[in-house]
C-alpha cells in the first residue's frame, strides 16, 4: 500500500516579532498581524510533493485557525498541493496543543483513507513540537519525530533517519503513520507565478464545528488542560560597562579582581 493520500498539517504564524500577549486569555494576540506559513511546515509540504511524485499520491493541506489562514493554504497549493482544508470556528479558539491535536485528528478521520500525515518539527511561534505526536496518539498510528530524511522503503512502509541532539536513529514504520520533519530534510520549492494562479482553481474547503464529529468538552479553552499561571514580556536590562586600563598585565589584574568580586572565580 503506497500512500494514496498524504495530509500535511500546516500552521500560519506571525510574520513579525512584535507580538503581544492577551492579559485575559494569556494567549498570543494575533489580531491585525500579517501571517506566513510556518517555515518547518514548508519542508513537510515539499517532502509530501516529492513522495507524491514517486507514488503518485494526492497531497492535501490541513490547518486550524481564523479565515485568513487560507493564505498559507493557498501558498502550499501554489507549491503543488492538490487541495486544502481549513478548520475555522470560534469553538476552537484558545485551544492548547491537546485540544488542537484532537480537532485535527478528527478532521483527518473525516478526510478518510489518509496513509501518511506530515508535520513540521514545531511551530516557530510556540516551539512546543507537541501537536504531531498528539495527533498520532488520537489516530492510534505509529509516529516518527525529527525526521531528517524520509523515503518509501516498501509498499507498506517508510524509513526515516531521525536526527537528535547527539545521535542519529534509523526507524521503519508501517503505514498509515505520522511523521514530523526537520528543516535538514529538503529545500522547499518556490511557487511560480503560474502555479500561484492555478492555486486559486484548487479546492479549499472550510470546515466549521458542525461539519466534524466532535466532543465539545475537548474543544477550545474548556478542553485545554494547560494552565498558564503567569505570562510576561521580558524587559531589557541595562548593564554597566567598566573599561580596563593600563598595560595588558594591569588590565588582566583588574579583570581578575572584578571576577572575584562578583564571585565568578
Amino acid at each position: 500500500m503506497k500512500p494514496k493520500t498524504i495530509v500535511v498539517c500546516i500552521k500560519q504564524v506571525p510574520e513579525t516579532n512584535e507580538v503581544t500577549i492577551d492579559p485575559q486569555t494569556h494567549n498570543l494576540d494575533r489580531r491585525g498581524l500579517a501571517g506566513i506559513m510556518n517555515p518547518f511546515d514548508k519542508n513537510a509540504v515539499e517532502q509530501a510533493l516529492q513522495l507524491a511524485d514517486q507514488t503518485p499520491a494526492k497531497v492535501v493541506l490541513l490547518s486550524m485557525g481564523p479565515d485568513d489562514y487560507a493564505e498559507s493554504l493557498r501558498e502550499g497549493m501554489a507549491m503543488g498541493a492538490d487541495a486544502g482544508y481549513l478548520l475555522s470556528d470560534r469553538a476552537f479558539a484558545g485551544a492548547d496543543t491537546l485540544a488542537t491535536g484532537y480537532v485535527i485528528a478528527q478532521a483527518i478521520k473525516q478526510i478518510g483513507e489518509v496513509d501518511l500525515v506530515l508535520f513540521g518539527r514545531q511551530a516557530v511561534d510556540a516551539d512546543t513540537g507537541q501537536v504531531g505526536p498528539i495527533v498520532a496518539e488520537f489516530l492510534h498510528q505509529p509516529q516518527i519525530t525529527y525526521a531528517a530524511s524520509l523515503r518509501l522503503s516498501g509498499d507498506n512502509e517508510i524509513t526515516a533517519e531521525r536526527l537528535l541532539e547527539d545521535t542519529k536513529q534509523t526507524l521503519v514504520a508501517q503505514l498509515p503513520a505520522v511523521v514530523t520533519v526537520r528543516s535538514e530534510l529538503n529545500t522547499p520549492r518556490y511557487p511560480t507565478p503560474r502555479n500561484i494562479q492555478l492555486s486559486f482553481e484548487k479546492p479549499l474547503t472550510i470546515w466549521h464545528h458542525d461539519d466534524l464529529d466532535l466532543d465539545d468538552s475537548r474543544l477550545g479553552q474548556a478542553g485545554s488542560p494547560t494552565i498558564v499561571t503567569k505570562v510576561y514580556e521580558p524587559k531589557p536590562t541595562k548593564r554597566e560597562l567598566t573599561s580596563l586600563t593600563g598595560t595588558p598585565t594591569e588590565a588582566a589584574s583588574q579583570l581578575i579582581k572584578a571576577l572575584k568580586a562578583h564571585q565568578l572565580i
